[in-house]
């Protein structure tokens, strides 16, 4: 994973926008974060950690702290933005956390939601949105870096107060951190889950023994007596023998109950006997009975039958004339419909006489006819002089409409003249406006051409002053790398010096006995040399040469680049003096630039009026045509109408002769003639009425002729008589249905007596069918008891049989949960450590983490012995101490002394970079057991001014070669020696108005 670059916002202390560089800083492959204290140098880590994670480290995380900067203004969103390329994918990732803004409507402030955003760069260089969930954003970052937040914050942000505490706490201290990093959750949940299974298992044995015993409980209930010839067990739960004394007692009371059903058997065979005798019996009697009953109820039937005979002959003769009677409906119905015809056209003939004036009252049809005719024709002749009123009515409209126009003319006329008496004005005053427009737009090119170089020189000035930082800067490093170098080759040629003055020693290390000797080819070595006090042997002088030639390249490096920073300071002053005889000032140069700009955007403003002025110029003189246009054509149409009103006043003029003779006495032709059409209709009416009470009277007499005769061919001597008879065809239905039951009551009759059982069993003595109900129901019930004693010895039997079964089968069931009981168990006690089979008395997440803890040490313990010089090394321990378990304890191993120690007796320094060394090599296991991420990018935050120089050094050289594989490292640090031996930096500056970040490269 390598980060390429951070964009705050308005986060932690950086109140505006502020940019981290980290492809520029890793060019270097070490580089260094300091400032003063509280100037935000550990916010730019908590920056990463958020954008990465959401969170910042959980050690700042603390309840009510809020990310947004006290120093941003209000509408100034806070914002993190982090580009980074992860598993071969080049990523950015925005968020921004909740936060309070100013309201869109009025007054306050309202909560904004926390926002995040994830977008990958394409081969093309483009951008593309992935997501913009927080959850799927989360878990896709996770899933390609393959840590969780705190592992993390310990491996790629290396926190040295952590590590120290590691260094010096207890083995639990250790296990809670190694715990959170390596996510050994999941063997504490094994330990867990196996004291779970082991609590489960004894429940089942005991919850087993249990159903035995209420099994032999159940066993005693349901034998009854037969369980009570043998004693219940006394075992109790948990016991041995339960099961073998509970199936035993169980046989036993099932013996006892298959003899108590065998006697059952018997006593319901003999008490099935007696009750099947009695109910023949009682069988035999009520059939006796039934038919004694069966006679008489037929006697019975028959004398009603006979009190019922005049009846049917009455309804019998009345059916027989309601059916002569039905020839005479039609007749009936046709003479009642006449009637009413002839009632409802009288009525509408004397409603319409009413309105007849007195002398047309007896009128026949004829004369009425008649008189409907010549009022009909004096109708039509109005005809044409009600075509001349309504003409006359459309020219007053006509008139209206006139009068209306001319004032609408009128109106327009005026306000035409009085906008075209100010034209002369308002066409100067836009093409004065014009004018001005197309100066300021000169004006505004003639500014542009000025600003763009003052700009220019402005950026340039600020570089300039900038690089003056940074060639002191340069300087600086040039005279200590000038100085390194010469300690280097002063340390060199004395060591070489001390090395030619014991080269005799060096050469004898090399002699063999039997063999010549390299310089004077002698086979003897009588007085080979030996070395002296501090003798340096070839792979030392060759170290210090290494030290030289390094040191005089960093000279070398330092001086290019003091003479490139010098060439790009030159550089800035040329182009920031411009065509000036004498160098300006920052504050000089923005001044001018202030000035020109201001200028510029008012000259701009006033250009970009030109297209306006114009239109509104050319709109103002289409306004002028078209009021002119308006104005002439209102004319044209006042004299228009001029010549229509005389042409309408001469029509109506000859209309209105006509009009006053068609109407006579009434107010208008209208009138007259509607009064015409109600006489004329009134007369239709009473004409028809007339008529039709003529022909209801004709079809009325003719009703009654049909009827006379109808009644005469049915044998009634007058039509009353028929009517009086007709009955309805319910009626007649009723009455058929009496006469069918009665004559099916008698065939019934006569059928059963001629029935022969029954009329014998009428001459036999009454049957005694209570006595034999009173014998069988004793039968039945002695019945029943046996069967029900049967019963209750079968479902005995059952239901020891049932119980029996189950019992055996529980203690079946029972043998593999002991079993299993006694495997997890013994599986429980070994991972929780209490087991006599654990020496150590070890957990099993105190184990991993010990193996975790071994990894570590040994990863540790190759920079450690750089750092130390080869003097201490990391082991680890698993030894007790006291009554605590063993696993995880960290000790050093002194080579100066050759004795093993606690880590916590170690100095400020040596605790310092042993903890630097461990939170290393805990990077490398963690990034190992994460699935191999490689992390180009760490950081270590402080605990550098505790060392002294060569060991400062030498921590250095350590960090220096994590390049050698790509990566980069970057210094959290105050330390001021750092600034001068780390060239690439990253400054944060604090100010009143918020920090900032430089970049010394």
């Amino acid at each position: 994973m390598r980060l390429h670059r951070l964009t705050l916002t308005a986060f932690g202390p950086f109140g505006a926008t502020q940019e981290v560089d980290f492809d520029a800083l890793s060019s270097a492959g070490l580089f260094l974060l300091h400032g003063p204290t509280g100037a935000g140098k550990t916010s730019v880590l908590d920056a990463v950690c958020y954008a990465l994670y959401g969170a910042v480290p959980g050690a700042r995380q603390s309840p009510g702290a809020t990310l947004r900067s006290d120093h941003a203004p209000a509408d100034l969103p806070t914002e993190v933005q982090l580009e980074l390329t992860v598993g071969g994918r080049r990523l950015e990732v925005t968020r921004s956390p909740a936060q309070p803004r100013p309201k869109k409507k009025g007054d306050g402030f309202t909560t904004e939601k926390a926002q995040s955003r994830l977008r990958e760069r394409d081969p093309n260089g483009d951008w593309r949105g992935l997501s913009k969930s927080h959850q799927e954003i989360g878990e896709e970052l996770a899933q390609l870096i393959g840590m969780s937040r705190d592992q993390f914050c310990q491996v790629v942000l290396l926190p040295q107060g952590d590590f120290a505490r590691f260094l010096r706490s207890d083995a639990e201290a250790r296990g809670k951190l190694l715990g959170k990093l390596f996510d050994t959750r999941r063997f504490a949940a094994v330990e867990e889950r196996l004291a779970e299974l082991r609590r489960a298992a004894e429940a089942r044995v005991k919850s087993g023994d249990e159903q035995v015993l209420a099994l032999a409980q159940r066993i005693a209930q349901a034998g009854g007596p037969a369980a009570t010839e043998a004693a219940p067990p006394t075992v109790r739960a948990g016991e041995p023998g339960l099961a073998e004394a509970v199936l035993e007692w169980a046989a036993i009371a099932r013996s006892a109950a298959r003899e108590h059903l065998d006697i059952a058997h018997t006593v319901v065979a003999e008490a099935e006997n007696r009750q099947l005798a009695a109910r023949r019996a009682l069988d035999a009697e009520r059939e006796l009975a039934r038919l004694q009953e069966r006679y008489a109820e037929t006697l019975r039937r028959a004398e009603a039958l006979e009190e019922r005979r005049p009846e049917h002959d009455s309804c019998q003769e009345q059916l027989e004339r309601a059916r002569k009677a039905d020839r005479v409906a039609p007749a009936l119905e046709l003479r009642e419909e006449a009637e009413r015809a002839y009632r409802v056209a009288s009525d509408v003939l004397d409603r319409t006489r009413e309105r007849l004036p007195d002398e047309l009252a007896d009128s026949g049809a004829d004369r009425l006819a008649e008189l409907e005719r010549r009022f009909r024709q004096e109708l039509y002749a109005l005809e044409a002089a009600r075509e001349a009123e309504k003409r006359s009515a459309r020219i007053d409209e006509e008139r209206v409409r006139l009068n209306r126009e001319a004032r609408a003319d009128d109106e327009i006329v005026r306000e035409a003249d009085a906008w075209l008496a100010g034209w002369d004005t308002t066409r100067a005053e836009l093409t004065q406006r014009i004018e001005t427009a197309q100066e300021a737009a000169t004006r505004a090119e003639q500014l542009a051409g000025q600003l763009a170089p003052a700009r220019l020189r402005l950026d340039a000035a600020r570089r300039r002053d900038a690089l003056a930082t940074d060639v002191q800067d340069a300087r600086e490093a040039l005279a200590a790398a000038r100085e390194r170098a010469l300690a280097a080759h002063e340390s060199w040629l004395g060591l070489r010096e001390r090395r030619l003055r014991d080269i005799a020693a060096e050469l004898a290390a090399g002699l063999v006995a039997g063999e010549p000797c390299t310089v004077c080819g002698s086979a003897e070595h009588p007085a080979p040399a030996s070395p002296g006090d501090g003798h340096v042997d070839r792979a030392t002088e060759e170290k210090a040469l290494a030290v030289h030639r390094s040191a005089e390249e960093a000279r070398t490096g330092a001086e290019h680049a003091l003479a490139l920073v010098r060439e790009r300071q030159a550089a800035a002053q040329r182009e920031a003096q411009g065509g000036d005889s004498a160098a300006r000032t920052v504050a000089e140069l923005h001044s001018l630039v202030d000035r020109l700009s201001g200028e510029h955007a008012e000259a701009h403003r006033l250009a970009a009026g030109t297209h306006a002025a114009r239109e509104a110029l050319a709109a103002a003189e289409r306004e002028h045509a078209k009021r002119v246009e308006q104005r002439q054509e209102a004319r044209n149409r006042a004299a228009a109408r001029t010549s229509q009103r005389e042409a309408l006043d001469r029509e109506q003029a000859g209309l209105e002769d006509q009009i006053t003779a068609a109407r006579g006495e009434s107010e208008s032709v209208a009138a007259h003639a509607d009064r015409l059409t109600r006489r004329v209709a009134l007369l239709a009416d009473a004409a028809e009425a007339v008529r039709i009470e003529q022909d209801a009277a004709q079809r009325r007499k003719e009703a009654d002729d049909r009827l006379s005769d109808a009644a005469f061919k049915a044998g009634f001597d007058t039509p009353q008589a028929a009517a009086a008879t007709l009955l309805g065809a319910a009626a007649q239905r009723d009455l058929q249905h009496r006469i069918d039951a009665w004559q099916a009551e008698a065939a019934a009759v006569a059928d059963r007596r001629t029935e022969r059982d029954a009329r014998e069993a009428a001459e036999r003595p009454a049957a005694q069918t209570a006595a034999a109900e009173s014998a069988h129901e004793t039968a039945e019930w002695l019945l029943r008891e046996a069967a029900s004693a049967r019963a209750a010895a079968r479902d005995r039997c059952a239901e020891l049989d049932r119980l029996s079964g189950r019992a055996a089968e529980e203690v079946r069931r029972l043998g593999p949960v002991r079993q299993e009981y006694e495997r997890v168990a013994r599986l429980a006690g070994l991972t929780a450590g209490t087991s006599a089979d654990n020496e150590r008395k070890m957990r099993l997440e105190a184990y991993v983490l010990a193996a975790r803890l071994e990894q570590v040490a040994a990863a540790a313990t190759a920079r450690l012995q750089r750092m130390s010089s080869g003097r201490y090394t990391l082991v680890h321990s698993d030894a007790r101490t006291g009554a605590r378990r063993a696993g995880l304890g960290l000790h050093v191993v002194d080579a100066w002394t050759g004795s093993e120690r606690d880590t916590s007796t170690l100095s400020g320094g040596e605790t310092f970079f042993a903890s630097l060394a461990l939170a290393l090599g805990l990077a490398d296991v963690v990034t190992e057991e994460a699935g191999g991420v490689r992390l180009d990018t760490l950081f270590i935050d402080e605990g550098f001014g505790s060392l002294d120089d060569q060991t400062l050094d030498e921590v250095l050289d350590v960090l220096d070669s994590l390049r050698e594989r790509d990566r980069s490292v970057g210094i959290v640090s105050h330390v001021a020696d750092l600034r001068r031996r780390i060239p690439a930096r990253l400054e944060v500056v604090k100010d009143r108005h918020g920090s900032t970040v430089h970049h010394r490269l």
